[in-house]
């Protein structure tokens, strides 16, 4: 049985493997710009970004994140913690109501 070998490679717009000689070896200026660069953003046409540094910037300054922070069960974890605050639980409220209970009390 022959072995084969497959490259990613981007057709038309679409993602697809592309079968190649064993002996195969890509030149490293022609490799694909959506995997290698920042070409996708610069190719989006948003003003606010045009690289993924910039996107990173973009959306640490607003308080966003992507999906992608939530690998290794992260997401899983956080959505009790977003249950919990939907339903109106608030960890730090017991200590705001210990401060405004001492702060009522040092008035006297």
């Amino acid at each position: 049985m022959t072995r084969r070998r497959y490259i990613g490679k981007v057709v038309n717009g679409q993602g697809t493997w592309v079968e190649v000689d064993k002996d195969f070896s890509q030149d490293p200026s022609v490799q694909d710009s959506v995997l290698w660069n920042d070409r996708e953003y610069q190719d989006m046409g948003d003003a606010r970004f045009s690289s993924r540094s910039q996107h990173r910037e973009y959306m640490k300054s607003r308080g966003l994140t992507t999906t992608d922070d939530y690998l290794g069960g992260t997401w899983k974890r956080d959505e009790e913690k977003r249950i919990a605050a939907k339903q109106g639980f608030d960890p730090s409220r017991h200590e705001d109501v210990v401060q405004a209970i001492h702060k009522l009390k040092s008035r006297k």
